[in-house]
């Protein structure tokens, strides 16, 4: 499998960003969070006056075999491929946002159950038509494992040499919520009821049959234990390809956007192949998804927003994003005590 070289922000700049933060005209700490933020990213950029570039979301569309007989689903696996021509067209929620905060944003076809013909538009990363479904064997082989994290740090690497700076990651297809709770249970060894919720909109009947039917898949696959079995037992080619995605724009030096449940699942799948990846990750939000505070208190995360979302596609990270603006534009922007001749004594 692919291997990463990222290297943590040298920490000599924290003491200049902390001075420069602190002889704002502000009392010292006011600004709360977004003076952690500015510093992290003056630290990723080791500079104090960051910049964020051409901020991007990168959207990865793929179909799990789990979903084709809607065991685990409301929604007819269809939808993944429906969803994938909405974004094109501009009418998602992710649209929306993005288009509000001037966020450009890339569709990626991971691996849909559906022929798109060369679709204008659509990033082309295809492994195959969906995973197969891990009711009855692994969702993938290693060479397509090896392949979504190849083809996740090609996107990135591609973006970045289009000036961007700041990415943040979004999801879609039917059933990937089932496949984020089984990486989490697998990876953090924990039960897979706590890592069960909703998903895409079902009832307390659904959520239970959920539960009752993963519990089925932990066991048939119990004695999957490395995370390299794990990513090809139970991961979806959306999910291993944005863990790839992330590795990369950490290797690179990007500022990352971590989103909701699914995207904090993939960021768990990087984080035991690099830990050094949490160096470069800023927390969106707390999504509404029953398993996603849990992996937020495993990271000691601290998310910018608690909205109840749980839309997933990136938009969380697409509508915190004016708040890491805020962060380095303060930075840059605010007088100091000496600029305005005013006391901080």
């Amino acid at each position: 499998m692919k291997k990463f070289n990222i290297q943590s922000p040298n920490q000599d700049i924290l003491e200049q960003l902390v001075h420069k933060i602190d002889n704002k005209t502000k009392p010292k700490g006011s600004l709360g969070i977004l003076e952690e933020i500015a510093i992290k990213i003056g630290s990723i950029q080791q500079t104090l006056s960051p910049k964020l570039s051409k901020p991007t979301i990168a959207l990865f569309a793929a179909d799990h075999g789990i979903a084709e007989d809607g065991v685990v689903n409301p929604n007819p696996q269809e939808v993944t491929w429906q969803m994938v021509y909405n974004f094109l067209n501009g009418g998602a929620g992710i649209n929306v946002f993005t288009k509000q905060h001037n966020i450009d944003l890339k569709v990626v076809d991971s691996g849909v159950k559906y022929d798109f013909k060369n679709l204008p538009g659509l990033i082309d990363a295809k492994i195959d038509l969906g995973t197969k479904n891990y009711l009855n064997e692994p969702a993938m082989t290693k060479a397509q494992s090896e392949k979504c994290i190849e083809k996740g740090a090609e996107i990135v690497t591609k973006i970045y040499s289009e000036g961007t700076n700041v990415i943040g990651f979004g999801e879609m297809g039917i059933g990937n919520t089932s496949s984020a709770s089984l990486l989490m249970s697998k990876l953090l060894d924990m039960p897979i009821e706590d890592c069960v919720g909703m998903g895409a909109g079902l009832d307390n009947a659904g959520v239970v049959n959920k539960k009752q039917v993963l519990r089925s898949v932990i066991e048939k696959h119990a004695s999957v234990t490395s995370v390299e079995d794990v990513l090809q037992t139970f991961g979806g080619f959306e999910i291993v390809m944005i863990a790839g995605a992330m590795l990369q724009a950490a290797e690179l030096k990007m500022t990352l956007l971590i989103d909701g449940f699914i995207i904090t699942s993939a960021l768990l799948v990087a984080e035991k192949l690099n830990p050094k990846v949490l160096d470069y990750c800023i927390f969106a939000h707390t999504s509404g998804e029953a398993g996603h505070q849990k992996l937020l208190d495993y990271f000691e995360a601290k998310p910018l927003l608690n909205l109840g979302l749980r839309l997933g596609e990136g938009t969380g990270a697409a509508i915190a994003f004016p708040l890491v603006q805020s962060a380095v534009n303060f930075i840059n922007q605010m007088a100091s005590f000496d600029d305005v001749n005013v006391s901080d004594k």
